[in-house]
């Protein structure tokens, strides 16, 4: 059996609740989750790894159990700046990023900053350029960019309910039986809490600031070309294939698989997953 560790860490205005497996003193990788789970993803996929890597999973503040005070930046700046405090403060200066979702523009951010620390990228359904966008997912967001209304939010929000955080999961999945009920419910249960919607709300409405970070993070793929996995649940609404396939145009060797399934790939294929990762050639 591996050990999964369970801490959390005081830093800034968060105390940042992490999962940690592997031996110190193998590479590090760093696993950055989405929307709207949090490190509880990986809980499947760490078993599978700790034999290579010393694998770090902290929760995003506001998700899963890491708590934040006081007037926190609730951006993907804010976030970008908690994450990196976590690593300075556990000492971590090199290491690779798995990015998921909302924890790729946390991921590009760290590497643009100290593009000299990032050793390695996975990018699981982890979007970094505009024809990754699927168009149904984005309207209710560009249509708030354009003009911000309450009515917009509301139909926002909605997607935050038990239903439609469990529809999100199912999307795409050719067997839906293979998802864990508990996965979605605890998402649920912490969108659930006092507060938690209006706060994922303005994130959600913060990623436009993403969308205009992409040619940085282009810029950085094609200056270092890191090794690079982009492997996609394909069925994925949110993030759609081509942004999995416009990798290689920055970073030409980069590897990129297609899984039958849909956003939340590790709910359904974490063995392929883990099989692909351990197979990369100068991952350190």
């Amino acid at each position: 059996m591996v050990e999964v560790r369970h801490s959390v860490l005081k830093v800034g205005q968060a105390d940042v609740f992490y999962r940690e497996a592997g031996t110190r003193g193998h590479p590090i990788l760093l696993l950055l989750h989405g929307f709207a789970n949090s490190s509880h993803y990986f809980r499947h996929l760490m078993p599978l790894l700790a034999h290579r890597f010393h694998l770090i999973a902290p929760d995003l503040p506001s998700f899963g159990f890491t708590k934040i005070y006081g007037e926190y930046q609730f951006t993907f700046a804010g976030l970008t700046e908690t994450v990196q405090e976590f690593l300075d403060a556990l000492a971590l200066e090199r290491f690779g990023i798995y990015v998921f979702d909302y924890g790729a523009p946390v991921g590009f951010n760290l590497a643009v900053a100290h593009p000299d620390r990032v050793t390695t990228i996975i990018s699981q359904n982890g979007n970094a350029y505009e024809e990754g966008l699927g168009e149904g997912p984005w309207e209710p967001l560009r249509a708030y960019w354009k003009q911000p209304s309450e009515a917009i939010r509301n139909k926002i929000k909605q997607r935050m309910s038990l239903e439609g955080v469990r529809e999100s999961y199912f999307q795409g999945v050719p067997d839906p039986s293979m998802i864990e009920p508990e996965a979605y419910w605890l998402d649920a249960a912490l969108l659930a809490q006092p507060g938690m919607m209006e706060l994922q709300v303005d994130l959600k409405l913060d990623y436009k600031a993403n969308l205009e970070r992409y040619p940085l993070y282009q810029e950085y793929l094609r200056r270092y070309r890191p090794p690079l996995l982009a492997i996609w649940g394909k069925n994925d609404l949110f993030f759609v294939p081509p942004g999995a396939e416009a990798f290689k145009r920055d970073v030409p060797d980069a590897v990129v698989t297609f899984l039958d399934t849909g956003h939340f790939a590790l709910e359904t294929h974490v063995r392929e997953i883990a099989t692909a990762i351990l197979s990369l050639p100068n991952v350190s």
